[in-house]
């Protein structure tokens, strides 16, 4: 298509007529839905006149005329269109009639197939329609669209042409709309890698004939990554029938998306979303499995409003799609990776490339919900590698990003091997910034970056490990509790931060008389207590048996229960190292609790020899209460890539303080003078 930037530019020059009642960021509101009309406008034009006959001949006869408009609805090849509109009104002939131009235009749109009608729904355009009639702009932009110059006819226009027209009207409004991008539109050049990360190890198998290949995307935003993987394909092979699958939920993207799956003469059917379907609590394609998985879904979102729903489901174990637990309401990152295998064909395999931010990696302490996926997807081999981009990378965030590739069919050297890569130093300079993104992955980038992945050897930028390398058993270390113990006025003072002592002096009644009786009661027992425990005398002892007698005999008259007395016995003590051992009824010591400690031992080790050498040493009378051993996972880039870098020479640093100083000095000297 010759003139493909030229309509681009045009189309997107229209903006220019909102200016004043419309902020830029606004802009996209009117001309993304007025493309799609237009374009829709110009697809039904072959057939119009015969939807037209058809839609008067049967209208009054059935109740439902769907069926034989849609069979009315052709291109010129006689091959049906999916959607139909049965107004007489098209671009042109709106334009004949300027004082009625508003409420015709509300006729044509509600004249459209349902499918049709609910993209504009979405898109909200009649209140547009509305504000731009009010501000008078609403026939200046229809006669705009009507120009030559935004000839969308297929004759004109391919689908993939009139897609990429689409698309990157929508990447530019997401540049200028930098509020709102991050949430829905991953650059191009992420998408770029992505795809072909995903597609690297499979591309033998899309070679054949008659292939019908499924890609699915939970998260879909405007379906840029859906059409990237479809051309991706296409271009290695042209008779694949590629079938693209999608949700999104919020109303206008998902607009957006239907829309170009739409002019893309896609099924636009297979995109479903809106504000009330969330792919976490409303999976729209329960029964479904697919070939291809990619996805950007949100970073660091509460699932909160979804929580009911998942919960529920993840009861269910692997029955549901979140067998493998739930991670802290405050991200559901890990929820969205658990889906995405869900929908992972098991005869046929399947590949999934998805993005997350650092905290699926490692957040999260072992038994916690993150650990417990982590471990469930490491130990099920299905991490074939980890790539970390660049920062800086993505429009609404500058934090550090990991393209994670997983499939369940892995070529025979990668079994039981995670490759992680680091890319975050294969980026170039953005000339201008666009909100948080100042630097893109060049061609160049992406070449090295798919040629790390391919060689699968370690070296600065990749290190391979065995699964079993990121998982860890969490030991608890215990030390002996060793206390002394006193009477005096600070420990006792210790004893009204025991609840059970302080309540004493408490009253539940609500008979003012009698909650002051009680009250006054409660006191006095406290204050006995006191001058009983004050009889033992302020000397230190080190031996719990023989402080817990003295006390006890002091306390005889007072009816007390055991436990009672034991949390006295711990608010008159203090940790002691030189005190001895407090011991259980059997004899063995007794943890201290403020002592407490853990160790991560990695699988591979022997817990007891780690222990002896690594603990022992440190704390000569701890040791391991092997009853509370938890297993997790982490991948921790930082510690697999991380460089050292030596401290400046102390000289070099003093020479810098001194030059610093001595410039103040001088400058003060002046201010002086």
């Amino acid at each position: 298509m010759s003139n493909f930037q030229e309509k681009i530019t045009f189309i997107w020059d229209c903006a220019d007529l909102l200016r004043g009642p419309y902020k830029r960021n606004e802009y996209q509101k009117v001309i993304l839905p007025f493309t799609v009309l237009k374009r829709f406008d110009c697809v039904l034009s072959d057939s119009k006149s015969k939807v037209l006959e058809t839609y008067n001949q049967f209208k009054g006869q059935f109740e439902n005329t769907e069926h034989v408009l849609q069979e009315a609805s052709k291109d010129k090849k006689g091959n049906p269109l999916g959607f139909y509109n049965y107004s007489k009104y098209d671009f042109k002939t709106l334009l004949e009639d300027p004082e009625h131009i508003e409420q015709n235009l509300i006729h044509y749109i509600d004249s459209f197939s349902k499918n049709v009608q609910d993209i504009f729904e979405k898109f909200k355009l009649k209140a547009q329609i509305e504000k731009l009639s009010k501000t008078d702009r609403l026939f200046r932009l229809v006669k705009k669209f009507s120009e030559s110059k935004v000839d969308l006819h297929p004759d004109v226009v391919s689908n993939h042409e009139m897609g990429t027209i689409f698309e990157e009207l929508t990447r530019k409004f997401a540049e200028q709309s930098n509020e709102e991008a991050g949430d829905h539109f991953t650059p191009k050049d992420v998408v770029e890698l992505m795809t072909k990360l995903m597609f690297i190890e499979n591309g033998v198998h899309l070679t054949k004939k008659n292939l019908i290949k499924t890609v699915y995307d939970p998260a879909c935003g405007t379906g840029g990554m859906l059409s990237s993987c479809k051309d991706f394909i296409s271009k290695m092979n042209e008779s694949v029938d590629i079938v693209l699958f999608g949700q999104e939920i919020n109303d206008e993207i998902f607009a957006i998306c239907k829309s170009d799956m739409l002019i893309r003469g896609e099924d636009a059917n297979n995109v479903k979303g809106g504000d009330d379907l969330s792919t976490l609590s409303k999976d729209q394609f329960p029964n479904e499995k697919f070939d291809y998985i990619i996805s950007n879904p949100p970073y660091g979102t509460k699932w909160e409003a979804d929580q009911d729903e998942v919960i529920k489901e993840s009861k269910k174990g692997f029955e549901g799609r979140f067998g493998a637990g739930t991670p802290r309401i405050k991200d559901g990152q890990l929820l969205f990776l658990q889906h995405m295998i869900s929908k992972m064909k098991l005869k046929e395999k399947s590949r999934i490339a998805v993005i997350t931010n650092g905290s699926p990696l490692f957040t999260g302490d072992a038994g916690s919900g993150e650990s417990d996926i982590r471990k469930w997807i490491i130990e099920g081999d299905l991490i074939e590698a980890i790539i970390a981009l660049p920062h800086q990378m993505f429009y609404k965030t500058g934090i550090g990003t990991y393209i994670w590739i997983l499939t369940n069919e892995k070529p025979i050297e990668r079994v039981g091997k995670i490759q992680l890569i680091d890319a975050t130093s294969k980026f170039k300079k953005m000339r201008k910034s666009l909100g948080s993104k100042r630097q893109y992955i060049s061609p160049e980038d992406i070449k090295e970056i798919l040629e790390y992945y391919e060689n699968f050897k370690p070296s600065r930028n990749i290190k391979i490990f065995d699964n079993e390398e990121f998982g860890y058993t969490k030991i608890t270390v215990e030390r002996p509790l060793q206390l002394n113990y006193c009477v005096n006025e600070e420990r006792l003072e210790n004893l009204y931060s025991y609840s059970a002592f302080s309540k004493l002096a408490e009253s539940k009644s609500k008979n003012p008389d009698e909650k002051l009786k009680e009250e006054e009661e409660g006191k006095a027992e406290q204050e006995e207590i006191i001058k009983a425990l004050k009889s033992v005398g302020d000397k230190t002892y080190k031996n719990w048996d023989e402080f817990e007698e003295l006390v006890k005999n002091a306390l005889k008259n007072i009816k007390l229960t055991p436990i009672f007395i034991k949390n006295i016995i711990l608010k008159l003590s203090e940790h002691d190292e030189t005190a001895e051992y407090v011991l259980d009824g059997k004899g063995k010591k007794q943890a201290d609790s403020n002592l407490r400690d853990s160790e991560k031992i990695p699988l591979k080790e022997d817990i007891q020899e780690y222990f002896d050498r690594e603990v022992k040493p440190y704390y000569p009378d701890g040791w391991m209460d092997r009853s509370k051993d938890k297993i997790g996972y982490e991948l921790n880039f930082t510690q697999y890539f991380y460089k050292y870098v030596p401290p400046r020479p102390l000289e070099e640093i003093e020479t810098d303080i001194k030059k610093v100083t001595d410039e103040i000095a001088e400058l003060v000297k002046e201010d002086v003078e």
